[in-house]
This record gives C-alpha cells, sequence and structure tokens, in this order.
C-alpha cells in the first residue's frame, strides 16, 4: 500500500490525517508481484508538526503511471496462475499499469495530552481503477518440451480497496517536531488472485515508524524524514509471504509567504528480508526503488476553517523486481479552525 502526504503545514490541521493515507494501488508496488502495502511518498513535508485538535478530512487524488521486465513482471504471470511455479518461463514480459485512485480520510485530533504528546486516529478507505497490461514473448518449459508464443493480457478494474486505521503520536519543542505513527492494513478490499488488476493487496501488514520535522518560523524553512517497517501477514489465497521493507520519505520547503510554499520530495524503499512462497526462479524477490519530485502547497479559509491544496509529483529510478514509472498526490483537506488559545507553529505562521 503503502502520506502525510505532502500535504502542508498543520496550517490546515487536516494533517494529521494524511499519515494514515497508505493505501496500495495493485498497479506498481513491491514484494508479491511487484505490490507493497506502503505507498512510497506518503509521508512528506510537515510530516511531525501537531496538529488542530478537532476533526479533519482530507480527499487525495493519485496517480501513477508505471512500467516493468524482467522478473518483476514474471511474478505476475505466477500469481495470475498462467505458469506452474515448477516450470521454467523466459522473462522476456513488460508489464504496464496505470492506476486513478481516490482516497477519503477522516482524522481526529485529541485535545487531551498523551504522554506530553498529540495523538490523532485516522481511518482511510480507496476507490478507484486500476489496470495493467503483460505483453511478450513468453518461452516456457518442462523437462524436454519447449513452447514458445506471443502473448498479451490485461484487464482494469474499478471498486474499493482495503481499510487504513493510523495512530500517532507528536510532540513539539520549538522549532524540532517528532512522531511516531504505528498503522496497518485489513485486507477487506476487491481481491482475486487470479486476476491481473486488483484494488485491495489481499493480505494484512502492520507498519511502524518515526519521524522528525524542523519548522524555522522565521525563515519559513522547512525540512522532514519519515522511517518506518512494515511486516506482511501470508496471503491465503496465494500462500505467498513478502518480506519486511524499509522505507523512507522526506520533504524539503520554503514559505514563500504564508499561505505558499514550495520544494522537493522524495523517497527511499528497500525490501530487507526475502519472500516465502515465490518460485525459485524469481530467487528472493528484494525489491527497491527511489524516486523524487518538486511540490507547491497552498493555505487558504474556508469560513470559519482552514483548507489546503497541495500538488507533488515524482519520478522513479533505480528500481528493481518492482514497476516504477511516475506518480502525481492532489490533496485538497479541510479542519477546524486553530483556537484562538492555542499556541502552535501554524498557528504563528497563519497570522505572521
Amino acid at each position: 500500500m503503502k502520506s502525510s502526504i505532502l500535504t502542508g503545514p498543520r496550517l490546515t490541521g487536516a494533517l494529521a490525517f494524511t499519515a494514515l493515507a497508505l493505501f496500495s494501488p495493485q498497479t506498481a508496488r513491491a514484494d508479491e508481484s511487484g505490490i507493497s502495502f506502503w505507498l512510497p511518498g506518503l509521508y512528506g513535508s510537515l510530516a511531525a508538526t501537531p496538529a488542530t485538535p478537532g476533526w479533519s478530512i482530507a480527499a487525495i487524488y493519485y496517480h501513477a503511471s508505471v512500467g516493468a521486465s524482467g522478473g518483476a513482471a514474471a511474478s505476475r504471470e505466477f500469481q495470475i496462475g498462467r505458469f506452474s511455479p515448477t516450470v521454467n518461463i523466459d522473462l522476456n514480459v513488460a508489464l504496464r499499469g496505470q492506476a486513478d485512485l481516490m482516497l477519503i480520510a477522516p482524522t481526529y485530533t485529541f485535545a487531551t495530552p498523551v504522554l506530553g504528546g498529540q495523538l490523532s486516529a485516522t481511518l482511510a478507505s480507496v476507490y478507484g481503477r486500476n489496470s495493467a497490461s503483460l505483453a511478450g514473448t513468453l518461452t516456457t518449459g518442462a523437462g524436454p518440451i519447449v513452447t514458445t508464443r506471443n502473448g498479451f493480457l490485461e484487464d482494469a478494474l474499478v471498486s474499493y480497496g482495503d481499510l487504513y486505521p493510523t495512530l500517532k503520536l507528536k510532540w513539539n519543542s520549538g522549532v524540532h517536531n517528532y512522531m511516531v505513527y504505528g498503522t496497518g492494513a485489513v485486507p477487506v478490499g476487491d481481491y482475486q488472485a487470479g486476476r491481473l488488476s486488483n484494488i485491495g493487496l489481499g493480505h494484512g501488514a502492520i507498519d511502524f515508524g518515526g519521524g522528525y520535522t524542523y519548522l524555522n518560523l522565521a525563515t519559513g524553512t522547512e525540512f522532514s524524514g519519515v522511517g518506518g517497517l512494515t511486516y506482511n501477514f501470508k496471503n491465503p489465497d496465494t500462500q505467498y509471504q513478502s518480506g519486511i521493507d524499509f522505507h523512507f520519505d522526506w520533504g524539503v520547503s520554503q514559505f514563500l509567504s504564508k499561505q505558499v510554499f514550495v520544494g522537493f520530495a522524495g523517497y527511499a524503499y528497500q525490501q530487507i528480508t526475502d519472500d516465502f512462497g515465490q518460485p525459485a526462479a524469481l530467487g528472493g524477490f528484494r525489491s527497491r526503488v527511489l524516486g523524487i519530485g518538486p511540490q507547491i502547497g497552498y493555505i487558504f479559509p474556508i469560513g470559519a476553517n482552514h483548507a489546503f491544496l497541495g500538488l507533488k509529483g515524482y519520478g522513479e529510478f533505480d528500481a528493481a523486481n518492482r514497476a516504477s514509472g511516475w506518480n502525481t498526490w492532489l490533496t485538497f483537506s479541510i479542519s477546524e479552525a486553530v483556537p484562538a488559545s492555542t499556541v502552535t507553529p501554524t498557528k504563528h505562521l497563519m497570522r505572521k
């Protein structure tokens, strides 16, 4: 799957929800069939800054266009049952995918401190379209029998995904902000092992991590980093268990005014243990990808509430055992106004 999406300063307060915005479009990620629970780029700038207490909600449109060859494409052939794991196959296959997904993520941020920090809870869900195709020369061999043919498979699905609960705890000390989080996947989304495109992941997962944000209110300079580890449970339909994954998302930004910021964001994703249940031809099937791109955010009032509109995009490179390409995130969030008695970095930014 698998926020806070580089939404923006806690000016909006709605930033809190994004930590949980991890959904997993089955077009372009890692582990089984090259798909992962964690969606790189989920977190970005201002990830660890506290939010406004109360309710907030975010709507995030995510678009990805990716491709892969070799093991990442061949693994999808195995997943959908086109070839037996005991059969030798030529890996000269190309995978193409596109995802257009809408994530809805309501968050409640508690006013009462917990362990000296600010606790928030989010439950995100996703709905959208996912399409994929496989094409290439498929050469199979079982003993002395070798068969070669040109093949093309494609399908598309418009449906719902899994549920993603997240808890976050944040602390603020001047320009320094800290965060820990825990999240996971409840596998209730639309998934079929024999289908090329899915919205659901097909198995549960848990993910824990922490982050840091430096936010200088005098200069408007900010940088953030969030790292975590994902443990994947076995897929009961395929008896496949993906390995443990490490991910690190980052963002840097500069406020040009009290309402607008610009900057860059990026991520690194590396699987650190082998998969279990994969065909021998794929080896450990550890995946990797790096991404980087620009971002811009705009904060504005809507009545008595605060709103945020942000756009960021990533170009991916240095991928292994994983489809890669480019992706964009368009985020709109709305949160309650900052109480007059509350002193927060976002309050200062809004009023300076």
